[in-house]
């Protein structure tokens, strides 16, 4: 009897490169047997906006697509938290890549995945049949992604057979965008965090005000800790200052009255509610996302 061929799995972003990679697989014949989304709760506006758009024509070729999330299972004395932007407030730190790092990138995006796919009935049947799982990357043929796929290249899964079609059809990221275009899609925005070290000044000054009152409260909670680093920047260059709240402040992209409030006053007001919880059977206590619609709510009616 000839073996099942192993499930083929799309590591699906919602940006550009796996968009483009989608349609044109589903275009050959190839579709994927899952589409897979890890969510880190701060993505762009405009990314879980575009999921309204590629979900119905997912649904329309009937393409499983399923959204995950890193989920801890241990909180200490901690409120429970459940997103990237959760966890950077609870610990008084910025995201791993802004202090040199990538663990944010594993821990809230590649590790869901894993998790899913361990508990998803094809890849445990291939897996028992000695097979690797295949995931599809959206790694395309430009100079940046190069760097990425060749470090990506040299890891070697025992579970996974990693491929990037992108390359291998020589597409690089206009080549994506036409595809589709020629789909009769709309491009979606790159996709990154919106308080990611990769974030452009122009795409800070299209973010919401909700989204930057943020990015100051993450700066200055963190503050008291960095060493290494001014803020979610890095450090200052010529092209832009390190800490992303200057940034927000030179620009007058909220009012200097409201950062310099948020600044002042929210990280203690975290303090004490961190204190408090401690305090709190974690079954009764009060999570992160509570403190936040507290923190967002008390600056619309300041507003």
């Amino acid at each position: 009897m000839v073996a099942a061929p192993p499930p083929v799995v799309l590591a699906y972003g919602v940006g550009v490169d796996s968009t483009a990679l989608l349609v044109e697989k589903v275009a050959r014949g190839e579709a994927p047997d899952l589409v897979l989304t890890a969510d880190t709760g701060v993505e762009k506006p405009e990314t879980y906006a575009y999921l309204d758009v590629i979900g119905p024509w997912l649904r329309s070729h009937g393409i499983r697509h399923e959204i995950v999330s890193y989920t801890p299972k241990r909180f200490k004395h901690w409120p429970p938290y459940y997103s990237l932007l959760e966890m950077a407030l609870t610990n008084a730190t910025l995201p791993s890549k802004s202090l040199g790092g990538s663990s944010c990138s594993l821990k809230y995006k590649k590790a869901p995945q894993d998790a899913f796919l361990r508990t998803w009935q094809p890849a445990i049947d291939a897996w028992a049949r000695g097979q690797r799982v295949v995931r599809l990357i959206g790694f395309d043929a430009g100079k940046r992604d190069t760097i990425r796929y060749t470090h990506a290249a040299t890891i070697d899964d025992p579970l996974y057979d990693c491929q990037y079609p992108l390359r291998e059809w020589g597409w690089d990221r206009n080549a994506c965008e036409r595809r589709i275009e020629a789909e009769g899609l709309p491009v979606p925005p790159k996709s990154s965090c919106w308080f990611c070290i990769g974030m452009t000044p122009d795409e800070v000054r299209a973010l919401p005000s909700w989204c930057l009152r943020l990015i100051v409260l993450v700066e200055a909670r963190a503050a008291p800790r960095l060493r290494t680093v001014e803020g979610l920047w890095r450090k200052t260059t010529r092209a832009r200052p390190g800490r992303m709240s200057d940034f927000i402040r030179w620009e007058g992209l909220l009012p200097a009255a409201e950062i310099d409030a948020i600044e002042r006053d929210a990280p203690l007001d975290l303090i004490r509610f961190q204190d408090v919880a401690a305090s709190i059977p974690l079954e009764e206590r009060p999570t992160m996302r509570e403190w936040l619609d507290r923190f967002n709510a008390g600056l619309k009616e300041a507003a």
